[in-house]
């Protein structure tokens, strides 16, 4: 092989492996602002007061 058939294939294969380079997917959005609040948490805010209301009343009566 001659110094022109590699020049030639090389200026040939360069290009196509940069555009057989797999692109990444973009950016999603950002998340909305503040915490979202699902059925767990809402769950546990929910015991935490009934603890709280159940435990004032019973100090409040000793």
């Amino acid at each position: 092989m001659s110094f022109k058939n590699i020049l030639i294939i090389t200026l040939l294969v360069l290009p196509f492996t940069g555009f057989a380079q797999v692109v990444p997917p973009p950016m999603p959005p950002p998340p909305p602002p503040g915490l979202p609040i699902d059925g767990f948490s809402g769950f546990l805010i929910a015991l935490g007061i009934i603890y709280g209301v159940k435990k004032k009343y019973k100090d409040s009566s000793s």
